[in-house]
């Protein structure tokens, strides 16, 4: 990562080696998209070259003709972890924070899959900070567009929960510290435009704040 990126991140103990999103995890965003519920978690990628701090920008491509935000409680793995248990999880994460899946929403529909939308810098704004004492699976989860609420919804709405998240992931992939799970977003996602500000705002952890250019 640049220099100025690691300065924005300073609030992470441990560099992570990957950032690993679900395509499909809450209720009402299924219901929104008219899709049947998965049977089991769709997994997906970015690089760490996407991550940005808060208060930092995120860069429209000029490649791209719509960005979109989604908003995402963010799971950071404390330890080098492997074929957990759904019970063992909260043994192995560090804690939890704010994730912005910016994705350039005509682009994945052109290519037909998710790493080019995913993964263009910037594309992973985290933050503020790292909180360990909440619970995951019953958190309030909002994004605001320029101050207007856009996305309001709870982490009770998941369709799988933090645990079983991470721990299909572990049977899949070794997770070692400071790695990062984002766990879906909620209905209302939409698009952003440059010299928008976008916040995403999680109950007991704080408000993530981006400006795009």
């Amino acid at each position: 990562m640049p220099k100025n990126e690691i300065m924005a991140l300073s609030f992470l103990t441990h560099r992570p080696t990957k950032i690993v999103l679900v395509g499909l995890n809450y209720r009402d965003h299924a219901k929104e998209l008219e899709m049947p519920l998965p049977a089991e978690p769709v997994l997906f990628m970015k690089p760490v070259t996407a991550l940005v701090g808060p208060e930092e920008s995120i860069c429209y491509p000029p490649q791209a003709a719509r960005v979109d935000y989604e908003a995402e409680l963010a799971v950071i793995i404390k330890d080098t972890c492997k074929d957990l248990a759904p019970e063992d999880v909260m043994a192995h994460v560090e804690g939890f924070t704010c994730l912005n899946d910016v994705t350039a929403r005509d682009i994945q529909k052109r290519d037909g899959q998710w790493i080019r939308a995913k993964s263009f810098d910037s594309f992973c704004p985290i933050g503020p900070g790292i909180v360990a004492d909440v619970d995951p699976n019953n958190l309030k989860i909002q994004s605001f567009l320029n101050g207007e609420l856009r996305q309001d919804s709870n982490t009770a709405n998941f369709i799988f929960t933090v645990e079983e998240l991470v721990s299909f992931i572990s049977h899949v992939m070794t997770l070692m510290p400071g790695d990062i799970i984002a766990t879906g977003t909620p209905g209302g996602i939409g698009a952003m435009d440059r010299g928008d500000t976008i916040e995403i705002r999680i109950e007991g952890i704080g408000t993530l704040r981006n400006y795009v250019v």
